[in-house]
């Protein structure tokens, strides 16, 4: 007999992640991404990827699309990994991505470059079961079936919480499942636990389908990361602009963590959310964002990533992520080990 999805979840079904590591075959997004609306004026454009729910949205939330001096084209992604194909292929300028997707573009030998930086909680990076399951810690995965996106920041996030532990992937069934799929598994009870990030998270936390076995504290990094094209960057006028727009980006992170109901109410708009999921996983994770630098212990956490998929022979070759780093934007940020934001006990779960 057919399980359906509880009503609560099913608007996540149709929602994909800035942190994805692949897209599915009918993701909308696509590769080549589908063309929004142009803000700014001006004679120069400046290309950016975006996604559901991210900067277009926030800019705009904040304020910050109202005085551009140049104008900005948004092209809409379903995950990262399509908007850095389209980096590399100079059809977009900059675009944001998690923590895991960089690595496995770099492992590909795709031009380019991380320019900028937010430190958030790790506490959306979960390993989800439901409420009723008998698993209690992460050692409790021995033998059984985890879903988990290809290359997204929860395959890490999945693969550092089972070392912890001390296990490997061996010890596990893996499913490598796009999270529509892993989200319908996971609440028919097809798979025993779910590797992911927030919204999700909180989609599942605030509707008492599941509980967290474990999260990303302490495991993962908790960066994010706005990524350039090299070319861009050579152009003068461009990457000027590309400062102008990460520091715009920087402040709409401030005004976020200072609005998280007016920020949730545009966020649930945007995605389709439940204003009360959203402003969950503001408080979990997105408002708790804090921009930092491009720093060496940032290049260092990057670089266990890449050397932990490139040991499992999950990305093609083995590469220094500092080689995909241009720091120029620092502009005096606090070290990227700055303790992330937090709401204090509102935002405990």
């Amino acid at each position: 007999m057919k399980r359906f999805l509880p009503a609560a979840l099913l608007p996540l079904a149709l929602l994909l992640s800035a942190c994805s590591g692949a897209s599915s075959a009918n993701d909308s997004g696509g590769s080549g991404g589908s063309q929004g609306r142009t803000d700014g004026k001006g004679s120069l454009t400046l290309k950016v990827g975006d996604q559901k729910g991210g900067a277009e949205a926030v800019l705009r939330a904040a304020g910050e699309l109202d005085d551009l001096p140049y104008k900005v084209s948004w092209s809409t992604f379903s995950s990262g990994p399509p908007l850095l194909e389209a980096v590399n292929a100079k059809a977009v300028d900059v675009g944001s991505v998690g923590n895991t997707p960089p690595v496995f573009a770099a492992g590909a030998g795709s031009k380019i470059k991380v320019v900028a930086a937010t430190h958030g909680d790790a506490r959306g990076d979960a390993i989800l079961v439901r409420k009723d399951s008998p698993l209690k810690k992460a050692s409790d995965l021995k033998g059984k079936s985890v879903a988990v996106a290809q290359g997204s920041s929860a395959h890490y996030q999945l693969i550092a919480s089972l070392r912890k532990a001390g296990l490997g992937l061996d010890d596990i069934k893996v499913k490598l499942l796009q999270p529509a799929d892993a989200l319908a598994a996971f609440t028919s009870g097809q798979v025993d636990a779910w590797a992911v990030w927030d919204p999700y998270t909180s989609q599942v936390l605030h509707g008492g389908q599941g509980r967290a076995l474990t999260d990303g504290r302490g495991v993962v990094n908790g960066l994010n990361f706005q990524v350039a094209a090299p070319a861009a960057l050579e152009n003068k006028k461009k990457s000027a602009a590309i400062g102008d727009f990460v520091q715009r980006l920087r402040r709409a992170q401030d005004w976020v963590y200072d609005h998280p109901e007016e920020w949730a109410k545009v966020w649930s708009k945007d995605t389709g959310l439940p204003y009360e999921v959203a402003l969950d996983a503001v408080k979990l994770s997105h408002g708790t964002r804090v921009p930092v630098a491009l720093d060496k212990p940032a290049v260092d956490s990057e670089q266990k990533i890449a050397d932990t998929f490139a040991e499992l022979k999950l990305i093609p070759r083995r590469f220094d992520f500092a080689d995909y780093v241009d720091d120029r934007f620092n502009k005096n940020l606090p070290p990227s080990t700055s303790p992330a934001r937090s709401y204090g006990k509102a935002s405990s779960r």
